[in-house]
């Protein structure tokens, strides 16, 4: 095509010429204009063999975004020699001028799918001022004008001539060139936005078809781009034809409006000579840098990410870096947290399979004292209930005699001379015991405000539990339950009932010693009245009577205030269907006390007081002396309290050792009894083994207008109390100490050989039915008094 295109060119030359000018050529050697001509011919072949054809012009701005149309055949036509000849020489001009401005180029491709046949149209456009036309390129037939006047052709090679619109003559070939090259500069007056690539994505439009798509384009329809560094301007060099002639199908010329000229100069239209990378690449502009970038070029953010020949040197770690303040904890943290699993995972369930123990620990209870194990003592008959195993109550014990009990303490000698032998037994060895209901199988806590005696403390089970083989019940000074104290109550109500024989504890009292204001106790009480429930002993407490006279009625029927006991609610004369445990005996909840301990107020030692309360009373609370006896009165002596409108107190006082609180030392008190009446039954207390006094039946005889009192003849439960209140004796506020605890090394109880009874429902006097028939007054410590029934009996509100 190229080769083609020189001979036309050196044809038109030598017919533009004439026979003088090529006379003259002979003669005078090489013309100006060949010398052009050869210049313009060796550039295409220079392009021939590069394969890079380079278009050139100037396009009007209205002409921006027109597109491409197949040229109809009626306006394929070939140029004069003149008109070839001039092509020639503008493009030979613009080649010597060498201007720094190169045209505009603009490629254009239809927004609409293109056939691969069909290669990108080129033009060349001149001003819309200027008054001339476009001349149409002679060599590629294929092209059309459109609405503006401008030529669209599939190539352009640079020269054409200007004619004037109302057909005027032709301008000479330089006088074209000279047009052409002031419409190209009239070009560089278009808006910067038309004339700068795209830097946003607003700029870039949305004509993705410029960028090259390998699925969609081949080598015939690619482009090339360049940058021309000079002029700053989009310029491109297109791939040519292939030299098949066929030719692409004829459509026909369509014009368009000037509003659509004018929008088609929109920037995205505009070709950019490179890729526009300055979205992704930050600050690019800011440090002068233009994409696309070469590897020796350096951007502010490369030590970020560009790793650098001499890093390994430049950041090689010292050897006091590994000695930094964070190295160290880490490195100590590490050895810690390796050391706590080398512990947990290791060496606990080695020691664990072992038994070894890091810590001596000497309250464990010896193996040789676990329940079970060795030679145990044979069973008592009354405690046979049948040989069946409970693997599940394996941890709870099932005897009355703790295990822990030496064997020295299996009798005792009673007040007769006769040994009485051990029924119940409970050394409190084992650790940290809970009393709370259902913890125990002997035992539990009371909860409770006990409001009989107004006490400054509330019970809370949480204050008894068992600690260094001892039972611990602890006072403290806080609020509880809205009270200022905390302490602790311990029974077997309802558990655990003797009738008869001797109980006996060892006890270490709560100090300091010699001071007054607690009150401590370990006492027994009939199971009819349970504890710190006022609704079970209103009318039960401390009644043990068994006559049917005025001793039963309230007041005793006394205006003057002997008594303010409401009247036996269980008396042995009965009605039929009258709610009653045992019909025809009087049943009561008489009160028997080991001790309760104060202080002399004077001389400031401790001091004990043990009594037998009962009801109703003897006139001025006032019992027969003759039956009574101190047998030292060094170490005991009759109580001066008596009794009130509340109960009648049979009690003595007995001076004991200071040393005997606070753990230092412990020591024994107990009380024996025989139940009955008159000369059948009697009561014996001790301390530290001494009979401290004794009380004979007979002493609560027939008195006045009452008959006799009886040795209780009911079950007997046991209390054990830490106690605060005013009605007890004055309290000495500033030299009692918080905490203070009560200890109890252990409780025992004997009863003679062949008469035992440890069951809370004897012959005549059973209490479990009755307690369960009354639910409400036996579980809810809030109900407080009974009332009479409308035949005069004493029955329970529910």
């Amino acid at each position: 095509m190229v080769s083609t295109a020189v001979q036309e060119i050196e044809e038109a030359r030598r017919a533009g010429a004439g026979p003088q000018e090529e006379r003259g050529s002979h003669q005078s050697g090489r013309t100006s204009s060949s010398l052009h001509a050869e210049k313009v011919a060796a550039a295409l072949r220079e392009t021939e063999r590069s394969r890079r054809f380079t278009t050139g012009g100037i396009e009007n701005a209205s002409a921006f975004g027109d597109e491409l149309k197949e040229p109809t055949r009626s306006s394929r036509r070939d140029l004069s020699p003149r008109e070839k000849i001039a092509s020639v020489l503008v493009t030979a001009k613009r080649e010597q001028d060498g201007r720094s401005e190169a045209p505009n180029l603009a490629i254009e491709r239809t927004s609409r799918s293109i056939s691969p046949r069909r290669s990108l149209r080129h033009r060349i456009s001149i001003d819309e001022n200027s008054s001339t036309e476009s001349v149409e390129e002679a060599r590629f037939p294929n092209k059309q004008l459109n609405g503006s006047g401008v030529s669209n052709s599939k190539f352009t090679a640079g020269n054409q001539m200007s004619r004037s619109r109302k057909s005027g003559p032709l301008i000479a070939p330089r006088a074209s060139a000279r047009k052409i090259s002031e419409g190209m500069r009239s070009s560089n007056s278009l808006p910067p936005r038309l004339r700068r690539p795209p830097k946003s994505i607003s700029d870039l439009g949305f004509d993705f078809s410029r960028y090259f798509n390998p699925a969609g384009h081949s080598r015939k329809n690619s482009t090339n781009p360049v940058y021309n560094s000079d002029s700053r301007k989009c310029s491109a060099v297109a791939l040519p034809e292939s030299n098949s002639e066929k030719q692409l199908p004829e459509q026909p010329t369509r014009s368009e409006s000037p509003e659509k000229s004018i929008h088609s100069t929109d920037s995205e239209k505009l070709f950019c000579p490179f890729l526009d990378d300055s979205l992704t690449g930050p600050g690019v502009e800011d440090a002068g840098h233009t994409f696309p970038l070469f590897v020796t070029d350096k951007e502010f953010d490369d030590d970020m990410h560009m790793p650098g020949a001499d890093d390994d040197l430049r950041y090689r770690p010292k050897w006091r870096d590994h000695f930094s303040k964070d190295n160290f904890v880490s490195t100590v943290g590490m050895f810690l947290m390796l050391g706590g699993l080398i512990f947990v995972f290791i060496v606990l369930p080695v020691l664990s399979y072992t038994g070894t123990w890091l810590l001596d620990y000497p309250y464990v209870t010896p193996l040789d004292q676990m329940p079970g194990y060795g030679k145990q003592p044979p069973p008592q008959s009354w405690a046979w209930v049948n040989d069946k195993k409970y693997p599940l109550l394996q941890n709870i014990r099932s005897g009355l005699i703790d295990p822990d009990t030496p064997q020295s303490a299996m009798t005792t000698p009673g007040v007769d001379s006769e040994d009485l032998v051990l029924v119940f037994s409970d050394e409190f060895n084992d650790q940290n015991r809970t009393f709370y209901p259902g913890d125990d199988p002997f035992f539990h806590a009371f909860d409770g405000w006990y409001g009989a005696t107004k006490d400054l403390d509330y019970y809370d089970p949480d204050a008894v539990t068992t600690y260094d083989g001892v039972l611990e019940l602890r006072m403290d000074r806080f609020v509880n339950h809205g009270l200022q104290f905390r302490s602790g109550m311990l029974q077997s109500w309802n558990q655990l009932c003797l009738k008869g024989g001797r109980f006996e504890v060892s006890v270490s009292l709560p100090g300091p010693g010699g001071i007054q204001g607690l009150w401590p106790g370990v006492w027994t009480m009939g199971n009819l009245g349970r504890p710190g429930y006022l609704a079970t002993t209103d009318g039960m407490w401390p009644y043990t009577y068994d006559s049917c006279d005025a001793g039963i009625t309230p007041n005793q029927s006394d205006y003057g205030g002997l008594s303010n006991l409401p009247g036996q609610r269980l008396p042995s004369c009965t009605c039929v269907g009258q709610d009653h445990p045992s019909p025809g005996n009087g049943r009561g909840a008489p009160e028997i006390d080991i001790l309760e301990a104060s202080a002399d107020l004077v001389s400031q030692i401790g001091l004990v007081t043990q009594s037998y309360q009962v009801a109703p009373f003897d006139v001025w609370y006032l019992p027969d002396r003759q039956y009574t006896e101190f047998p030292d009165y060094n170490l005991s002596f009759p109580n001066s309290y008596v009794g009130g409108p509340y109960q009648q107190a049979l009690s003595s006082n007995t001076m004991i050792n200071n040393s005997w609180y606070d753990g230092r030392f412990y020591q024994k008190f107990a009380f024996e009894y025989t139940p009955g009446s008159g000369e059948d039954g009697q009561i014996t207390w001790f301390a530290a083994n001494n009979i401290s006094w004794h009380l004979d039946g007979r002493a609560v005889g027939q008195n006045g207008n009452v008959g006799p009192r009886l040795i209780s003849e009911e079950p007997m439960s046991l209390i054990m109390n830490l106690g605060l209140s005013t009605s007890w004796v004055s309290i000495d506020w500033a030299n009692l100490r918080f905490p203070t605890v009560m200890r109890i090394d252990y409780v025992r109880w004997y009863q003679e050989k062949g008469q035992e009874m440890v069951t809370c429902d004897p012959p005549g006097y059973e209490t479990t039915e009755y307690i369960k028939r009354h639910p409400k007054a036996y579980n809810n410590p809030n109900y407080t008094v009974s009332h009479v029934s409308e035949r005069s009996l004493i029955t329970f509100s529910d």
